[in-house]
């Protein structure tokens, strides 16, 4: 019996990164998901100020870390006052960035949407008694008005049978555009130019009237002339050859 000596990949290590500012949330977060990866898992407690993942020529640091330590995944944690306990996941491939997720927290005092999908919400006694409760425990402080800027994030429920439901958790952004409320502005006519469904856009010319006894004769045309002429003088020396035999 032959045994061939073969070559096992090794398994992919997570490189776990601080950023400059790290909420305390954040620590107990990137120290869990350590712990839990720790034998295919590093991780870098200093502060690193130079790691911009999604900034143009930030990802520089992240690469160098990744041929440091022969990491393909990576998981980076910052805390601003523009992205409060920030969470970075990304891939590594060649010790080049391939892509990066970015979770974004729920603000404080935000409401979220709920979408509820399947008949069985609806049916069942006890898909409608769950409905009520996650709507009650989400719902929060009863208001009046709403604010756009504070819905940013969005609980998807699937009842795929009578007991099994899924939950999928979204963020949302909301863009500063008002492209949702342009009105669509109405053709204007265009003289001479129809729609046709199978030919598509058809368009009519018209032409003046041609004033026919103004139009250049065709005996007048110096091009000609100068073909008649040359003509007659061919026609002349081939009668002088005839009589004047040589």
């Amino acid at each position: 019996m032959w045994l061939e000596k073969c070559s096992v990949a090794n398994g992919k290590k997570s490189l776990i990164l601080h950023g400059t500012k790290t909420s305390a949330v954040l620590k107990l977060v990137l120290s869990d998901i350590y712990h839990q990866k720790r034998d295919n898992a590093v991780e870098y407690t200093k502060k690193n100020d130079s790691i911009q993942p999604f900034e143009s020529g930030g990802e520089s640091s992240l690469e160098f870390f990744s041929l440091k330590t022969d990491c393909s995944l990576i998981v980076y944690g910052s805390h601003s006052k523009k992205r409060p306990n920030n969470l970075i996941l990304g891939r590594i491939y060649d010790h080049h960035i391939y892509d990066l997720v970015e979770k974004l927290p729920p603000k404080l005092g935000s409401k979220p949407f709920f979408a509820f999908v399947g008949e069985h919400f609806e049916s069942v006694e006890e898909l409608k008694h769950l409905k009520e409760v996650l709507l009650d425990l989400f719902r929060g402080e009863v208001i009046e008005n709403l604010n756009l800027a504070g819905v940013d994030r969005i609980y998807l429920c699937t009842a795929i049978s009578p007991t099994t439901v899924y939950m999928m958790h979204c963020a949302l952004c909301l863009k500063r555009k008002k492209l949702c409320m342009k009105m669509a502005e109405h053709a204007k006519k265009v003289k001479n130019v129809t729609k046709d469904p199978v030919q598509g856009r058809l368009g009519k010319v018209y032409m003046p009237d041609q004033q026919v006894g103004k139009l250049i004769s065709s005996n007048d045309i110096k091009g000609l002339k100068r073909e008649r002429r040359e003509a007659k003088k061919i026609k002349e020396h081939s009668k002088k050859q005839k009589i004047n035999p040589e």
